[in-house]
């Protein structure tokens, strides 16, 4: 029980960051990107959508035909506007 008490204060869920920084419209969708083995969390592939985030992490996510890097800033409090999504990550340049 002590583990749920620090979710979403010290790391958080894979698909709930995906969808409350808005990467996809449902969360389902999300956990269903991850299942798929496309997104990678400081260079490790993984298919958890439970797998853990927390800031700092870099994900390397497939968006429609490209790849986005984004480094993690925040944990989200919850999936609010669009302009509050974009204060959770930043852009990272591919090397």
């Amino acid at each position: 029980m002590e583990d749920r008490a620090r979710e979403d204060r010290d790391w958080q869920r894979l698909d709930k960051w995906l969808w409350c920084a808005r990467f996809m419209r449902a969360r389902t969708d999300c956990a269903a990107l991850v299942a798929l083995g496309r997104i990678r969390i400081n260079r490790m592939v993984t298919d958890k959508a439970h797998a853990r985030l927390r800031p700092g992490d870099v994900v390397t996510l497939p968006v429609r035909n490209d790849v986005r890097v984004v480094r993690v800033l925040a944990l989200a409090a919850r999936r609010g506007p669009p302009g509050e999504a974009v204060a959770l990550y930043e852009e990272v340049s591919p090397p």
